[in-house]
């Protein structure tokens, strides 16, 4: 199938939603279908004043058609709600293509975390996004039963996958740390609730990785914990193997592709009992949930890590990139 995917977090940046797209995008290619990615690179760009640190697309509605019909396209997702998702819903509206999107990011919560907006009116302003869409994909339960009370429809649960040979236990090495090594990896910025993290009295060493507007407040804030930037590929995956528990506060997150990362090299979860840490670890016996995120380091620490290994190994590319195909709504055949 031809597959064309639109979204507004794409390469150079970054973040957990471009590497989900780029692996899936890969996966679909591996199994034969011809992919598309329009991105905010293939625009002019304007910052964005929600973050500043992202860059929209500035005339994807002006410029998005002719792509689209270059591509001739025999499903078209919109992955996020961006002036790309925009323009790409815009063009089929217009044209009476159907298309699926996903809900991949709470926007709403994030909007809060940043400048006190009530989340109820963007959940309105989402919901009217959604409205036209086929399906509307979501990679856990719990986010599927937060956005049906919501009013949302047309939900179907997308898992996500990992790449279970790059993030590996063999991965681990020795490491001058003190141990025990507590890992965090994520956007460092204030919707990702990191001081949560930080500010957690500890033994041994912490390590946060990633980058973002906070970044250099907190290197001054926190000197005892080490900063190392955006990690990638082999580098990244070392990181995880070489810790004893990855630690994942955030609260407002659909997912969490880094938890899945930490278990498949081996590593059990620390995280609160919020949806997406929960759809990934509850039962599992992988990792610890909790209100006292210390008292859930102390618990995952005692995990043994074929444990985190083997619930990672439950969730594969191949079978995310078939459900993804599966949730398709082709394109109406003309003579």
């Amino acid at each position: 199938m031809r597959i064309l995917i639109a979204t507004d977090l794409w390469l150079p940046l970054r973040h957990g939603v471009e590497r989900m797209l780029h692996k899936l995008a890969a996966e679909l290619v591996r199994q034969g279908d011809t992919v598309e990615v329009i991105g905010p690179d293939r625009f002019k760009l304007a910052r964005s004043s929600f973050d500043p640190s992202i860059s929209l697309a500035a005339n994807a509605v002006d410029s998005i058609g002719p792509m689209i019909d270059g591509f001739a396209p025999e499903a078209l997702h919109i992955a996020t709600e961006g002036t790309v998702g925009f323009a790409a819903r815009g063009w089929c509206l217009k044209t009476r293509h159907p298309f699926t999107s996903s809900y991949m990011t709470k926007l709403p919560e994030f909007a809060q975390e940043r400048s006190g907006a009530e989340p109820e009116t963007l959940y309105a302003k989402l919901r009217q996004f959604h409205v036209p869409s086929a399906r509307v994909l979501v990679p856990a339960e719990s986010i599927a039963a937060e956005l049906r009370a919501k009013g949302f429809r047309n939900l179907q649960v997308w898992p996500f996958g990992v790449d279970t040979e790059l993030f590996h236990p063999g991965r681990r090495g020795a490491s001058d740390l003190e141990r025990p090594i507590h890992l965090c990896v994520a956007r460092i910025s204030a919707e990702k609730n990191l001081e949560a993290f930080l500010d957690l009295d500890l033994p041994g060493s912490k390590i946060m990785i990633g980058d973002g507007p906070l970044l250099e407040e907190y290197k001054r804030a926190y000197p005892r914990v080490l900063f190392p930037g955006t990690q990638e590929g082999e580098a990244l995956a070392r990181f995880y193997a070489d810790a004893d528990v990855f630690v994942f506060p955030g609260r407002t997150d659909t997912f969490g592709l880094v938890i899945l990362e930490a278990l498949a090299s081996g590593l059990p979860v620390a995280a609160y009992p919020v949806p997406g840490p929960k759809d990934i670890l509850a039962g599992s016996g992988a990792g610890a949930l909790d209100e006292d995120l210390g008292r859930a380091v102390k618990a995952a620490l005692a995990i043994p890590r074929e444990r985190a290994r083997a619930r990672a190994l439950t969730f594969s590319w191949a079978e995310s990139a078939r459900r993804f195909r599966e949730l398709l709504t082709p394109f109406p055949h003309r003579p």
